[in-house]
């Protein structure tokens, strides 16, 4: 009966295991984290396409970046990252639609 018992978890556990990802109920521990070692964090960013860059912004401005970020579930630098993907998707697409080419934008995504 135990090992049935198991195996029923198991099933559960994979079949809800998406969604037990996207409500956070996996995945969110922060007894969980660690962070990358230098080598792994290099790694990391290459093969993800990320460059750091410093940027002078004021504290109001990234006190309220991180507020909304938080509301987000999420880190503040990465929220900042989404946005400057979507302003750089809409204003391609803008000039695109504008007669525009694609090599036109900088840094389009």
């Amino acid at each position: 009966m135990k090992n049935t018992h198991k195996v029923n978890q198991k099933n559960t556990y994979k079949a809800n295991s998406k969604e037990a990802w996207d409500s956070r109920e996996l995945g969110a521990s922060e007894e969980h984290v660690r962070k990358a070692s230098p080598g792994r964090e290099k790694v990391l960013d290459e093969r993800l396409g990320l460059q750091t860059i410093s940027i002078r912004l004021q504290k109001r401005l990234i006190d309220n970046l991180k507020r909304l970020a938080q509301e987000d579930g999420i880190g503040y630098q990465p929220y900042v990252r989404q946005i400057l993907m979507r302003h750089v998707r809409q204003v391609d697409h803008e000039r695109r639609g504008k007669g525009k080419h694609e090599n036109d934008t900088i840094g389009a995504v």
